[in-house]
């Protein structure tokens, strides 16, 4: 009896599993203009880039790479929500369509999250270890952002 209770069960969460992948999210890249990337817009040395490359651009621009496990849902569901919210938020492909004081206060907000450890996420890590920022990575990260607002706020030569 227990075996067989066992089995309808085992039936129903296979069966709801198989239709949940039924439910695609988008999953996608939409086009980059390299003039319009903060790469494009700032003055960024190779070293930022390569920080906002292996720690950012996932969650952050145009160009993430979607691996293998995000085409199952719910995996699918929970990283293209997270995806477009980290767009949302700060997308790093646009970088040039934000106004200047706006700029200003992402470049600041960059510097704080990734000192206070809220970026890159705690749930992002596990499968990206390489995106975990050091001490050396965040002053980097930070002496360069204050470059750069101290750039924008500069009037112009």
């Amino acid at each position: 009896m227990i075996k067989r209770i066992l089995k309808i069960v085992l039936i129903v969460i296979v069966v709801i599993f198989v239709g949940m992948q039924a439910i695609r999210p988008t999953l996608s890249n939409p086009p980059v203009d390299e003039l319009q990337t903060i790469n494009g817009r700032t003055q960024m040395t190779p070293q930022v880039a390569a920080i906002l490359d292996r720690s950012c651009r996932d969650c952050h621009s145009n160009k993430t790479v979607w691996p293998w496990y995000t085409q199952i849902a719910p995996v699918s569901w929970w990283l293209s929500n997270h995806v477009n919210d980290g767009r949302r938020n700060l997308n790093l492909s646009e970088w040039g369509k934000l106004a200047s004081d706006r700029q200003d206060r992402k470049l600041r907000q960059m510097c704080d999250e990734v000192q206070d450890g809220a970026m890159p996420l705690s749930s992002y890590l596990p499968m990206h270890p390489t995106a975990k920022l050091s001490d050396q990575d965040k002053k980097v990260l930070c002496d360069w952002t204050d470059a750069e607002r101290q750039r924008l706020t500069s009037p112009p030569k």
